[in-house]
């Protein structure tokens, strides 16, 4: 029987006195227990179908070779992950102790949000829609955000700690919230060898956390197993799921919808570093993307490429959240694809256009019944990646 290390969290929600009024009710004391295994999970095997690491044949790359984004100086171990976990769901790390990171990226919802935009500590909303961290180890440009303005996952991590609307605090507050809270020292020390606590070390365990959420257990991958490339049928596809494989991978010209070309690898998310833009809009007059992080006029109205793993459970869609379904997104690809100045090539026809894939009803059809053999139900069981904490 495994054996459960139970620790008692008490948190104290006051309301401050300056904003106290005579009819104000004090939130009453949370209890939590703290339930990790004695013995860590593993979190730092990662027994990779052969598919995943096989490039398949043809022209474009198949495996994620080449595109871990995991340094040197921060590989994923049982026990840092572990003080990750923690650090993950722990709203005392927020303002006023009701927000975590999990808040805004639900494990039964791919660790996306099913809000259009995420709510922070005080009510407000974030200015784009919650992405996905599944499979956010292997995107070789390593840079983070729809807008990639973290130049790594390690400081993506403590960035939303101090954004005003999300978690509203300073890393200073976030690192003494850490050392107050009598369950972290023994992680710290078996994360990292001693009991020390700084901001580099909590960075460090999150990532580790986050990396180790990888996705390979679908009905695709069962298929896949099965083929010796993704573009045959698979012999556990209905005739629907195989058509819309189909239409995913084939090019434009051959009637399929070159999905592939922005979603590739068995990661299903580009290997082609740098952000795309995807035709949502003619012009860029709300959001400009990657154009406010880096300079060149080229990033305007450009985005990073989301993992497609679990796509069925991450909805809504898109960095504001605009399509509530899968066949909203396929519509926007078969119609909808707008000529921004810096549209991806990948969607402009000969004459430069966007492209019209004009597809059927029945292969529009197709294309949500295979992007759905894409969801992976063990990531939203897996105990490991689950809150830690009994509220």
């Amino acid at each position: 029987m495994k054996k459960v290390l139970s620790i008692l969290v008490i948190t104290l929600l006051v309301m401050s006195w300056s904003s106290c009024k005579e009819d104000d009710v004090i939130e009453p004391t949370e209890m939590s227990v703290l339930n990790l295994p004695q013995t860590a999970f593993d979190y730092s095997s990662l027994s990779l179908p052969a598919h995943f690491t096989t490039d398949a044949p043809g022209p474009l790359p198949t495996s994620i070779n080449g595109t871990d984004n995991m340094p040197l100086d921060n590989p994923i171990t049982n026990d840092g992950a572990t003080l990750g976990r923690v650090l993950f769901y722990d709203k005392s790390l927020s303002a006023n102790g009701t927000i975590a990171c999990a808040s805004c990226h639900k494990q039964d919802k791919g660790f996306s949000d099913d809000a259009v935009l995420s709510i922070g500590f005080e009510g407000g909303t974030t200015g784009r829609h919650s992405m996905t961290l599944i499979n956010a180890r292997f995107y070789q440009r390593g840079r983070f955000f729809w807008d990639e303005r973290a130049a790594t996952l390690e400081e993506q991590v403590l960035m939303p700690f101090q954004d005003p609307v999300e978690m509203g605090m300073t890393l200073e507050q976030v690192v003494q919230k850490v050392q107050e809270q009598s369950y972290y020292p023994e992680l710290f020390e078996k994360a990292f060898g001693s009991r020390d606590i700084d901001s580099d070390r909590i960075s460090k365990a999150l990532a580790q956390f986050v990396r180790s959420i990888v996705s390979y257990s679908s009905k695709y991958d069962e298929g896949r197993a099965m083929s010796n490339g993704p573009g045959g049928n698979f012999p556990n596809f209905s005739a629907e799921e195989n058509l819309g494989k189909n239409i995913f991978f084939q090019t434009i010209p051959n009637g399929g919808g070159a999905c592939f070309g922005c979603h590739t690898t068995e990661a299903f998310i580009s290997a082609n570093p740098g952000p795309q833009n995807n035709g949502l809009d003619a012009v860029s007059t709300v959001d400009s993307g990657a154009g406010s992080v880096f300079p060149n006029p080229i990033f305007v109205g450009r985005f990073k490429t989301s993992s497609l793993r679990n796509i069925e459970l991450t909805a809504p869609y898109m960095h504001d959240g605009r399509f509530a379904t899968l066949e909203e997104v396929v519509e926007h690809y078969n119609s909808g694809i707008q000529a921004h100045p810096t549209l991806a090539p990948a969607l402009t026809d000969p004459e430069g256009n966007p492209v019209r894939l004009n597809l059927t009803q029945a292969e529009k059809s197709a294309l949500v019944a295979f992007l759905k053999t894409l969801t992976d139900n063990s990531v939203g069981s897996e105990e490991k990646w689950s809150d830690p904490f009994i509220r």
